[in-house]
């Protein structure tokens, strides 16, 4: 932003002053802040119609997660009503995902017990057992389901998500924007929200809610992700719930070619009918790319995953020899730690599509980022406090990406395992949720709560002038998104990327302006965005080890004293964001954490 203190002298108060009416606009505009503009309202919002529904068991998400935690409810014998900002097996990243992994004990080479720890020795200890053996043991169920369902049979989901759906007669509301969860006593009330095609204003009241809001990035380029802010994560933090994992990066490069064309990137995968994956555990699609061209600069051959890079080079994350596909020494027992195994040759030329065992967009020259602000699937969202999909609020659940469960931990140890998780926890967080709302009330919320609701929602639909979400959006992925802030971690430049984030936070998210219901979802999702970016930097920054998919420079080792942990986050009674370690493989309940 420009420095309005300079040349013209403006304190910040007068700029507040100035900004609310034609004086002020005329001021910025002179002076030429970026991004602030007059609001040329289209929609009137006094005129929003005003809705309440009311539920058992609330939905929130329509991809494969929602799919069976509305199905699993409904058939416990609750009533379930699911509402999407997508459409129904069309949004977030379910449609993009073709393989889901199924563990079948009459085939199966190792027992549950030899797959859950075979998976822990790849994620350096920092899974959650119980989730990772929960995962295998009821995706056969799953994807049976599915293929009832006619899941297999198409490349598109619609119709075989309908097909479940349409025959429980389970409500539907498509392209809603929730942006409010409402808890009452200490305990979940429902959700507020507003419509995207109609000038309509939700609320939602429900004994129980289960978030299947998926996981988020800065709308990058190259990776499906751009409809995904973590929109449920803050929603729950905002109200008090715990959550986690924002330190883990999730790997995933694009085509250096056309980086932004995210279809052609990823070689005809949306055409593709899904299919099922058997047991291989990886340890793939962490930062080791990002660390290659840190230390050699571009551009970056790719080829299978966990394979080396044309030129050699020392040190960077750390991969467990029994998983480097390039290493001939591989141990049953797993490697000792910090012992940094060999690193083979990447080919000259990346592998096609469907050769040398490269998934889509992990052939030819790479570009990273594509996927920026996405933690590993599964290792971020809400803190769990049993093996029911449960948060730390009475009453909310959450399932798939949107669950911190690290079902997989910090890193992607099992190919198709991300859509079999989402599935599993979905029906089981449908039937957890099912079962709360029997002994549970209908929740009461005052008039003068849905007031504030609404005020706080439309807010940015009556501001006369303010920033504009694009361009807030743009400024932040400025921020986060180089190599050397997000991926190659050092104190120094977390410090500094954090001060931009927190002047965001401050002083641009409060003034942000919506002309119509597209921009007030922009505005909305903006805002998610900043209190991810700034979790992300805060939990990077405490976690002063390497392992997985968070990399520090000044920090290279495993510290396996220290933080075999994992960080929570969450809010005090004043607002403020805290920390707190919990230990791998326990529960929040168990005390087996401090606050840091």
């Amino acid at each position: 932003m420009t420095n309005v203190n300079t040349k013209n002298e403006m304190s910040r108060r007068k700029f507040m002053g100035l900004a609310g009416g034609a004086i002020g606009m005329a001021t910025l505009a002179s002076m030429g802040i970026p991004g602030w503009a007059a609001n040329k309202i289209k929609i009137d919002p006094e005129s929003l119609e005003y809705l309440e529904k009311e539920t058992d068991v609330l939905v929130i998400g329509g991809g494969m997660a929602g799919l069976f935690a509305a199905v699993k409810a409904h058939d416990a014998g609750a009533k379930a009503l699911m509402v999407s900002k997508g459409r129904l097996g069309s949004s977030g990243q379910t449609p993009f995902a073709k393989g889901i992994f199924a563990y079948d004990p009459s085939t199966a080479a190792m027992t549950l017990d030899e797959f859950t720890a075979t998976v822990s020795r790849s994620a350096l200890g920092s899974n959650n057992s119980v989730y990772t053996k929960q995962m295998a043991e009821h995706s056969l169920a799953r994807v049976n389901e599915l293929k009832d369902w006619g899941f297999f049979d198409s490349a598109l989901y619609n119709k075989s998500f309908s097909k479940p759906i349409n025959e429980r007669n389970i409500p539907l509301l498509e392209r809603i924007v929730i942006t409010n969860l409402i808890k009452e006593n200490g305990k979940i009330a429902g959700a507020a929200g507003f419509s995207l095609d109609e000038e309509k204003v939700y609320i939602f009241k429900a004994k129980s809610v289960i978030l299947c809001t998926g996981a988020g990035g800065f709308k990058p380029n190259g990776f499906p992700i751009c409809d995904l802010t973590h929109d449920g994560t803050i929603m729950a933090y905002n109200i008090g719930a715990k959550v986690t994992g924002k330190e883990w990066n999730d790997g995933h490069p694009g085509q250096a070619t056309n980086a932004a064309a995210c279809y052609d990137g990823w070689h005809g995968m949306f055409e593709r009918k899904p299919s099922v994956n058997g047991i291989e555990v990886h340890h793939d699609l962490g930062v080791d790319l990002n660390y290659m061209a840190y230390t050699n600069g571009n551009p970056v051959q790719m080829g299978p995953p966990g394979a080396g890079e044309s030129n050699p080079i020392s040190g960077g994350p750390y991969i467990p020899a029994e998983f480097n596909r390039m290493s001939s020494d591989k141990p049953k027992d797993g490697p000792e730690d910090g012992k940094k195994p060999p690193r083979g040759e990447r080919p000259e030329k990346g592998g096609k599509p469907g050769e040398g065992d490269a998934p889509p967009g992990m052939g030819g020259t790479s570009v990273g980022g594509s996927s920026a602000g996405m933690s590993i699937h599964k290792s971020e969202g809400l803190v769990p406090i049993n093996d029911k999909c449960e948060s730390t609020i009475p009453g909310l659940y959450a399932a798939g990406d949107a669950l911190g469960s690290y079902m997989a931990g910090a890193i992607y140890t099992q190919i198709g395992s991300s859509l079999a998780g989402s599935a599993v926890q979905g029906a089981i967080a449908g039937e957890a949720a099912a079962v709360y709302s029997e002994s549970a009330n209908t929740p009461v919320i005052s008039k003068a709560k849905i007031k504030a609701l609404q005020e706080e929602m439309l807010a940015p639909l009556h501001r006369e002038a303010g920033y504009s979400p694009a361009w807030v959006t743009q400024t932040l992925q400025g921020i986060m998104i180089p190599n050397f802030v997000l991926y190659v971690k050092k104190e120094s430049m977390l410090k500094a990327a954090l001060a931009y984030v927190e002047e965001l936070r401050d002083h641009h998210a409060p003034m942000l302006r919506a002309a119509d219901l597209h921009e007030l979802r922009l505005v909305h999702e903006t805002k998610n965005m900043i209190a991810t970016a700034e979790m992300k930097l805060k939990a990077s920054i405490l976690r002063k080890e390497s392992r997985c998919s968070h990399y520090r420079l000044d920090y290279p080792e495993l510290d396996n004293e220290n933080w075999q942990a994992w960080i929570n986050i969450f809010k005090d009674e004043e607002g403020n964001m805290q920390f707190e370690k919990q230990a791998f493989n326990s529960w929040p309940n168990e005390n087996l954490f401090h606050q840091i």
